[in-house]
C-alpha cells in the first residue's frame, strides 16, 4: 500500500502556510522537491508535513531562513552532538534580546514625548517638534 499524499493546498492548511511560501521553500532547498503524481501534481509525504511545521515553527520563533536552513542540515544528523543548535538559538535569543532593549528605550523615548503633551495646538505639539528637524 502506498502512503498516503497530500497536495499542495493540503499541506498549505495543514501547516498555515501559503502555497507560495512552499514553493518558495522548494525553490530554495528548504522544502525537498516532491515526487508528482501521473497528472504532474506535487505529492507531499508525512515528511513534507514534518519538515515544513519545523520550518513554520522556527519562522513563527524569529529564526532567519539562514539559520532554519543550519537547523535542519544539523536536525537531519540525529547523531551529531546539539552543541551547534545550542549555539544558533543562543545567539538568536541574543538578537531577540537586543530587539527588546532597543524597543524599552523607543517606548521610554516616546512616553516622554506624550508626557509632555498639553493638549495645546499643534503649533505647540512637543511631538510635532520632536519629529521635525530644525524647526
Amino acid at each position: 500500500m502506498e502512503p498516503a499524499t497530500l497536495a499542495i493546498g493540503q499541506l498549505a492548511r495543514a501547516t498555515g502556510t501559503k502555497v507560495e511560501t512552499i514553493r518558495f521553500y522548494e525553490k530554495t532547498g528548504l522544502l525537498p522537491q516532491p515526487a508528482r503524481t501521473e497528472g504532474n501534481y506535487r505529492a507531499y509525504t508525512s515528511e513534507h508535513l514534518g519538515r515544513l511545521s519545523f520550518i513554520r515553527r522556527a519562522r513563527d520563533l524569529g529564526f532567519s531562513l539562514d539559520q532554519v536552513r543550519e537547523l535542519l542540515e544539523l536536525a537531519d544528523d540525529r547523531d551529531r552532538p546539539c552543541g551547534a543548535i545550542d549555539a544558533i538559538a543562543s545567539a538568536h535569543r541574543a538578537e531577540v534580546e537586543r530587539k527588546i532593549r532597543d524597543l524599552q528605550a523607543l517606548k521610554a523615548e516616546l512616553d516622554s514625548l506624550i508626557d509632555q503633551c498639553s493638549c495645546g495646538t499643534v503649533a505647540e505639539c512637543r511631538i510635532i517638534e520632536a519629529l521635525s528637524p530644525n524647526v
